[in-house]
């Protein structure tokens, strides 16, 4: 496992009609600790981005200006209370399972706002969680799943903000983040 930094932020001159995409930011510590797993678990080959939640995909970048806006409103409620209680089974892949009533709530808003032009990945059912392993064999993850269930204790933490990226040929942009301040 290495203790290098990923190489997860784009870098250069921004990439035109590259999609957006938005995050609930974990708080530093939960951040540290997550990304620590998905590099242990995390074929690194793959691996290019650090850990996170994301809430959207995909959104066309000329929504840009109206996101910022409608992130920015949300913004001003209190931070979400959250909490990682489990694992969740990703097939060929592994991610900690994240509890917060309120983060699909807001997710609901935004997509509202968004109502149109969300690809068919966005419009599914939001399942909050964090990445730890994907693209291994079914029984890999399997044992990863075997091994972690019995030391994963509940995790509670609030949410930081939202994060908005752009998605520039598999890394990102960052491009804002709305931290809460209600």
């Amino acid at each position: 496992m290495s203790e290098a930094p990923l190489d997860w932020k784009a870098t250069g001159p921004r990439k035109p009609g590259a999609p957006l995409l938005i995050t609930a930011e974990l708080p530093a510590d939960v951040l540290a600790w997550t990304d620590a797993l998905r590099r242990q678990h995390y074929p690194p080959e793959r691996n290019r981005l650090r850990a996170h939640v994301t809430l959207f995909h995909a959104l066309p970048p000329s929504v840009e200006e109206e996101l910022l806006q409608v992130l920015a409103d949300l913004a001003r409620s209190p931070a979400p209370e959250a909490r990682i209680d489990g694992i969740m089974k990703l097939g060929k892949g592994t991610a900690l399972a994240v509890h917060c009533p309120e983060m699909v709530e807001l997710h609901a808003v935004i997509a509202e706002r968004m109502h149109g032009l969300l690809t068919d990945q966005d419009t599914r059912p939001l399942r909050l969680h964090v990445t730890i392993q994907n693209k291994v064999k079914p029984e890999e993850a399997k044992a990863l799943q075997v091994k972690l269930e019995p030391e994963l204790r509940p995790v509670s933490f609030r949410f930081r903000g939202f994060g908005l990226y752009a998605w520039e040929d598999g890394l990102w942009r960052p491009l804002r983040v709305l931290t809460f301040r209600g």
